[in-house]
């Protein structure tokens, strides 16, 4: 099996990406890897670029079962494979249905998980009101680990992080915006659009008093289709 994918991204189709392998294998032939919608999104910027993948294999049913066509999906890194393993354990969600579903990233539907937030994950595609809450009942207590700085402070049950832990403010974006930039930057965001998203979710809420990190940062992808 495949465990790790290196090459030039050619193409992002919907949710999959043509990626053509390093070395003389790359002169013969491209492969299209299936990636989550978050991801897919992440990726759509870098075409041309080289990438690597970590990635695992499934056997997609075709015919009604009758016949099977081996697919490869792939992942930015160890922990986002682990996070789409351990979704895809809860009654009700396939591989496919999970990659669909997946449009934040793992840190994001952690901490939404962690606070028993059900709401939040029925606004994820293919998440309805009771899968919400099946995902809820079965992944609270297992997902904690992935979930963003601002989660883990709620679970800690304290106002902010040890010093040594907190993260460091941005440039030119002193207090709870910088550190909002960090956990953007920690789940993928390159730093500048970091902080342009989180300067235009202070812009649009016309303040930034009060507001935590975490908050911040739950604006940020509430609107993340006008950012």
């Amino acid at each position: 099996m495949i465990a790790r994918l290196t090459g030039t991204l050619e193409a992002i189709e919907g949710s999959v990406g043509v990626v053509r392998p390093a070395g003389a294998l790359g002169e013969a032939m491209s492969l299209e890897v299936m990636l989550p919608a978050y991801l897919a999104r992440q990726l759509a910027t870098s075409v041309g670029s080289v990438v690597t993948l970590r990635t695992s294999a499934f056997l997609q049913a075709e015919g009604q079962g009758t016949s099977f066509t081996p697919q490869i999906l792939g992942f930015s890194t160890a922990d986002e494979q682990a996070f789409f393993d351990l979704f895809t354990t809860v009654k009700g969600i396939g591989v496919r249905k999970a990659l669909r579903a997946l449009a934040e990233p793992p840190g994001v539907i952690a901490g939404m998980i962690l606070r028993g937030d059900a709401k939040g994950l029925t606004a994820l595609p293919e998440i309805g009101k009771r899968l919400a809450e099946t995902i809820i009942a079965e992944l609270k207590g297992k997902a904690d680990r992935f979930a963003g700085a601002g989660d883990i402070q709620t679970r800690v049950g304290v106002g902010r992080l040890p010093p040594r832990q907190a993260p460091a403010s941005a440039p030119g974006l002193p207090g709870p915006a910088g550190d909002a930039v960090e956990v953007l930057v920690r789940l993928g965001e390159q730093r500048p659009e970091a902080e342009r998203k989180v300067l235009r979710a202070i812009e649009k809420h016309k303040t930034a008093e009060g507001l935590t990190a975490d908050q911040l940062v739950g604006l940020v992808f509430a609107g993340a289709g006008a950012l």
